[in-house]
C-alpha cells in the first residue's frame, strides 16, 4: 500500500513536470499511469479501464479529482493526489493518449443477467420513471463529450460505481445519473453492469 502511494506521488510530479503535449507510449507519464490502468489501458481492478474513453471525460475526471468533486473512497485516496498538480495541458495530453487506444470489453459480467441489462439499457424502467441509458450514452454504450463510455467496462467497476452514486458519492455526477443510481435495485445494477461488460 506504501508502493501505490509513493507510485502515485510520483506520478503527480512527473506529470506536472512535463511541457510536452506529445506524449508516448514508452513515457514515464504514461508508465506511471499505467501502473494502474495497465499498458494496454484496461485497468487493474480498482482502477477503471481508460482506452478508448471519451477525451473530453477523462480530461474532466481529472480536474475534478484535482478538484475534490469526484469524492468516492478510492478517488479520495489515490486520484486526488495523483491529479493535485496536474496542468490543463497535461491532462488534455493524458484524455487524448488513453482515447486513441483501442478499447476491448472486459467480458467479465454475468451472462445470465446480459439480456435483463439489455433491457434496462435501451428501454429504461417506466414504473420507476428511469429514462433509457441509450438516450445519452448511445446505441454502443459508447458516451459522446463529457458522458462516458460505458461499453466494455469491468463489471465490478460499473457495478460500484452505481452503488457509490446511489450511497451519495455524486458531487461530480450531471442529472439524472444520481437519481437514476440511487433508483436501481442490486439486482439492476448487477444486470445493467453485467451486460455493459460485455459491449464492443
Amino acid at each position: 500500500m506504501k508502493l501505490i502511494r509513493l507510485n502515485f506521488a510520483v506520478l503527480a510530479f512527473s506529470l506536472f513536470a512535463l511541457p510536452s503535449l506529445a506524449f508516448e507510449a514508452g513515457s514515464d507519464s504514461i508508465r506511471n499511469c499505467t501502473w494502474c490502468h495497465a499498458q494496454s489501458g484496461k485497468g487493474y481492478l480498482p482502477a477503471p479501464r481508460l482506452a478508448g474513453q471519451k477525451p473530453l471525460y477523462i480530461e474532466t475526471q481529472l480536474l475534478d479529482f484535482r478538484e475534490h468533486a469526484r469524492d468516492n473512497p478510492f478517488s479520495r485516496q489515490y486520484m486526488w493526489g495523483a491529479a493535485a498538480h496536474l496542468g490543463p495541458e497535461t491532462r488534455h495530453a493524458l484524455a487524448l493518449y488513453f482515447a486513441e487506444l483501442p478499447p476491448a470489453p472486459a467480458n467479465d459480467g454475468d451472462r445470465q443477467l446480459a439480456a435483463t441489462g439489455r433491457a434496462i439499457y435501451e428501454e429504461g424502467i417506466a414504473e420507476a420513471n428511469i429514462v433509457a441509458c441509450i438516450a445519452c450514452h448511445g446505441p454502443n454504450a459508447e458516451g459522446v463529450g463529457e458522458i462516458p463510455r460505458l461499453g466494455g467496462l469491468a463489471y465490478s467497476y460499473l457495478k460500484t460505481r452505481l452503488r457509490q452514486w446511489g450511497e451519495g458519492y455524486h458531487r461530480s455526477a450531471a442529472a439524472p445519473m444520481p437519481r437514476i443510481a440511487g433508483t436501481l435495485s442490486p439486482t439492476q445494477i448487477e444486470a445493467l453492469a453485467s451486460y455493459l461488460s460485455f459491449v464492443r
